[in-house]
């Protein structure tokens, strides 16, 4: 009896995805379908409950450590790793959508772009986006990866890192986890720092973007880097 229930229960959740889409179901209720696949005999909607609950939220669930959600949750390895490869696919069909070698001509779709590197990105990160003449994504390099407050970046490495992707040109881009679009002073300097270095080799730095969620904020609109 419970087995049909369960079945028909989980029937019901999917079809209305199918009919409606996740756009009306609430956090749980989009954890407790996702559940359905790694965990065929067990009420999915009081541990998606539990799961949010002891994360904060869907998001925050999505971006913890497998090792965390096991241990805190007490679920398998399997739905560890399902529920927080969420944020990596995310990445890899923004990566998919925009193919291999998009036009980044202007400040809104170098922002646009920017975002789709950081989503689900809870720490620090530093990317150079390599471009060619024609301002064609050569490569976007992830030069750094830092704790949550700080993220070093080192002119070297991204000469460097320019050099091997054959850019002629680059797009800086970092984010702020913590939610603030606005430039610090040492965000200032080290793009200072780093376009003096890129210039020494006819390298241009055509804008730095800051990424916090879905919003940027582009060096280049705001007249911090000269272009």
């Amino acid at each position: 009896m419970d087995k049909k229930l369960h079945e028909g229960h989980r029937q019901r959740v999917k079809t209305r995805y199918l009919t409606e889409g996740l756009d009306t179901f609430e956090d749980h209720q989009v954890l407790e379908m996702l559940l359905f696949y790694c965990i065929p005999m067990r009420d999915t909607n009081e541990l998606a409950h539990k799961m949010i609950k002891e994360f904060g939220s869907l998001v925050g669930l999505f971006e913890a450590n497998p090792k965390d959600i096991c241990k805190r949750c007490g679920v398998s390895e399997n739905t560890a790793i399902l529920v927080s490869l969420i944020p990596s696919l995310a990445r890899r069909y923004f990566k998919g959508k925009w193919g291999d070698k998009p036009v980044l001509n202007s400040s809104s779709k170098a922002g646009e772009y920017a975002v789709s590197l950081f989503a689900g990105r809870t720490y620090e990160a530093f990317f150079v986006i390599c471009l060619d003449a024609q301002n064609r994504v050569n490569y976007a390099a992830l030069v750094h990866e830092g704790t949550i407050n700080e993220a070093p970046v080192y002119p070297r490495l991204i000469v460097e890192t320019a050099l091997r992707h054959q850019a002629n040109s680059v797009i800086l881009a970092h984010n702020h986890p913590g939610g603030s679009l606005q430039p610090s002073q040492a965000d200032i300097e080290v793009t200072k720092r780093i376009t003096a270095a890129l210039e020494a080799i006819s390298i241009g730095v055509v804008d730095h973007i800051i990424v916090a969620g879905e919003r940027y904020v582009s060096f280049a609109e705001k007249g911090l880097i000269n272009v």
